[in-house]
């Protein structure tokens, strides 16, 4: 099965993640062929837009953590930060439609897209703590700019689901539509910019992005260096045992194993 689908309609490029039996869990190849995508997409006069969806029943389970733990981010060159640099360098509009599951890196992409469309059913977890790791993608600067260092607070050190009304109550969501209007609503966004004109609205995305993108890079490089410490620490070691034996983390134990 090929996981990342594409379509390209009247300057639209949809890009659909496509394990739908693992609910779209994210791959270090998955990250490459999307970043791969819209690099090509940012140089493509054919282009205008960019629409990103999940097939079967949610958008994204976040990272695959089989895959994961065998492809560790390691550096400027990791799969995951190629997209990461992928998604701060597309200068043009990024639209996500949400739907199903939004799980870590499922969620924290999308505080680098234009518009987002969820429906009422969509839940968001951004549960990194709970690894006993720490947020990616540059969430720990774009999520408190974005909705508020409290409100970025909860949802990181608690690490607890949330659905869409309460994320677009933060103004992390552009508007919550009934499911069988989620694509229909993303494509016909994507259809009233595409009657824009392409190097106003370019501009105007440089312009509203250009205070925030050193930061962002800079929290990138900081999170990368942090998350590959906390990787190797005793705490993650137990928690990701735990979560794959489907038990509850013993963070006494393990430290005491590791002393």
């Amino acid at each position: 099965m090929t996981e990342i689908l594409t379509e390209l309609s009247e300057t639209v490029l949809r890009i659909q993640f496509n394990r739908p039996d693992k609910k779209n869990a994210l791959t270090a190849s998955m990250y490459t062929t999307v970043a791969q995508l819209l690099n090509a997409a940012n140089d493509d006069d054919g282009i205008n837009v960019v629409l990103l969806h999940g097939a079967g029943d949610s958008f994204s389970a976040g990272n695959d953590l089989g895959d994961f733990l065998s492809h560790p981010p390691g550096g400027d060159d990791s799969p995951q930060n190629r997209f990461v640099s992928a998604l701060i360098d597309f200068g043009k509009p990024l639209i996500a439609a949400v739907h199903g599951a939004a799980v870590g890196s499922g969620t924290t992409m999308l505080t680098h897209c234009d518009f987002v469309y969820a429906t009422e059913r969509t839940t968001f977890q951004m549960p990194f703590v709970n690894l006993a790791l720490v947020p990616e993608l540059g969430t720990s600067y774009s999520l408190p700019a974005q909705i508020g260092y409290v409100a970025a607070a909860e949802l990181i050190l608690l690490g607890l689901p949330f659905d869409a009304h309460r994320a677009a109550e933060l103004g992390m969501v552009t508007r919550v539509v009934l499911e069988a209007d989620l694509l229909p609503t993303a494509m016909d966004t994507a259809h009233r910019l595409v009657r824009q004109p392409a190097g106003a609205v370019q501009a105007s995305k440089r312009l509203l992005k250009i205070s925030s993108r050193a930061q962002v890079e800079a929290a990138v490089k900081t999170e990368n260096q942090e998350f590959a410490s906390r990787l190797r620490s005793p705490d993650a070691k137990e928690a990701i045992a735990a979560f794959l034996e489907k038990r509850r983390p013993d963070y006494v134990k393990a430290k005491a194993a590791a002393a």
